[in-house]
């Protein structure tokens, strides 16, 4: 009976358990063979391994420019992130029918659309959108012309619209603000 009660109160000995458990968690946690890190995989473009390693040499401000300038040329548009936490589909819905009222009650800003163009002027009018297009090629802004409706330029206040119109229908444009 001392044996039962000693057997039972001393500390059990871990060094039964220990290596076999060990052994186990070291082959699956093995650090022998390397992984690759994420994005460096073997079979990625030399071109784009370049790209990234260019976007990481520029600084801050670099970063920002590249980003917004990303956006207008690929033409990504702009998503509010929600701000808190997530308001029921009611409220929402509440809340956004006041900001489309104001905004049909003051419009402050505009877009100048191409409508037509007089075909005696198409060679000075593929010139000046190029010019106010940014990162457009003369191949891009003659077809841009051709295609005639299309929007120039979006988000203009109300003087900044006037002139471009302006400039557009001194070349021989119909132009029309939105």
């Amino acid at each position: 009976m001392l044996r039962t009660i000693s057997a039972r109160l001393a500390p059990r000995t871990v060094s039964r358990i220990a290596p076999r458990a060990f052994v186990s968690r070291a082959a699956f946690y093995s650090t022998e063979t390397k992984l690759d890190a994420p994005g460096s995989s073997k079979d990625v473009d030399p071109k784009i391994v370049s790209i990234v390693d260019q976007i990481s040499g520029l600084t801050l401000l670099q970063t920002a420019d590249l980003v917004s300038l990303l956006k207008t040329r690929l033409n990504i548009q702009e998503i509010a992130m929600p701000v808190g936490g997530a308001a029921p589909a009611g409220q929402a819905a509440a809340a956004a029918a006041p900001v489309e009222e104001e905004k049909v009650a003051e419009k402050t800003e505009f877009s100048v659309k191409l409508e037509k163009f007089d075909a005696a002027a198409k060679a000075k009018l593929i010139r000046e959108i190029k010019n106010i297009i940014p990162g457009i090629n003369l191949v891009e802004a003659k077809k841009f012309v051709e295609g005639a409706p299309k929007v120039v330029k979006e988000g203009l206040n109300k003087a900044d619209a006037e002139k471009l119109k302006k400039t557009l229908e001194d070349l021989g444009a119909t132009v029309s603000l939105d």
